[in-house]
């Protein structure tokens, strides 16, 4: 097996671990995280090294890595510490689960994460370091471009454009043929139905709790 080390030690980095070990070629042989940032010595049984030490004592050649980080200000830490692996030269590894439907014959950018219950129609083309959480449909012939993080069950019509940096909520719908601007965000439940503006915050109305109780209702 392809022995991989995993950027980060949060949730997300927790999550990974367990895609990986179950679903993957990969052998997750360690973590890696900022010297700030180390808590302890050891995750999930499994050695913690800060970038300085990995970066002396593991090459290009020896391992791969996965930058498991968050959708935190818009996706660009993360972008940030891909950008720095690659420049290193580091193998940036890809997971796709096995029980995500991929109908598209374009190739998946590295650094991606695709979870389960993903509907990825025909002529999709997804780049690199993009979150897709589990359970979204992504429509025929759309683009979702570099830096992306989508959580679960959106709905993305077909020929929609997902510019670089942008953040999808839970539950949200995108018309077909809409683009999202560069670091559109889009909150939880919005429903989308023209272009965007670079960096705009789109977000539904929120449900209001009523006066009444629930057991004062007749209608229920």
């Amino acid at each position: 097996m392809k022995q991989l080390v995993i950027f980060g030690t949060g949730s997300i980095g927790k999550i990974a671990h367990y895609y990986f070990t179950q679903d993957s070629d990969y052998e997750v042989v360690g973590f890696v995280v900022d010297a700030g940032r180390k808590e302890a010595d050891t995750f999930l049984g499994l050695p913690v090294q800060t970038s300085e030490q990995f970066f002396a004592q593991h090459g290009p050649d020896a391992c791969a890595v996965f930058v498991g980080t968050s959708y935190k200000q818009m996706n660009h830490p993360r972008a940030q510490k891909y950008q720095e692996m690659k420049d290193r030269g580091y193998t940036l590894a890809s997971y796709v689960s096995s029980r995500c439907t991929l109908l598209t014959e374009e190739p998946i950018g590295d650094n991606c994460f695709i979870l389960e219950h993903n509907v990825i129609q025909p002529f999709v083309r997804i780049g690199s370091n993009v979150f897709l959480w589990s359970g979204n449909h992504i429509g025929h012939e759309s683009v979702i471009e570099d830096h992306c993080f989508l959580s679960s069950h959106i709905v993305i019509g077909g020929q929609v454009r997902v510019s670089p940096y942008c953040f999808i909520g839970m539950n949200a719908t995108i018309r077909d043929g809409i683009t999202l601007a560069p670091a559109t965000l889009v909150g939880a439940g919005a429903v989308i139905m023209q272009d965007t503006v670079e960096k705009g915050v789109y977000v539904p109305p929120r449900a209001v709790l009523l006066e009444k109780k629930s057991d004062e209702l007749s209608s229920i």
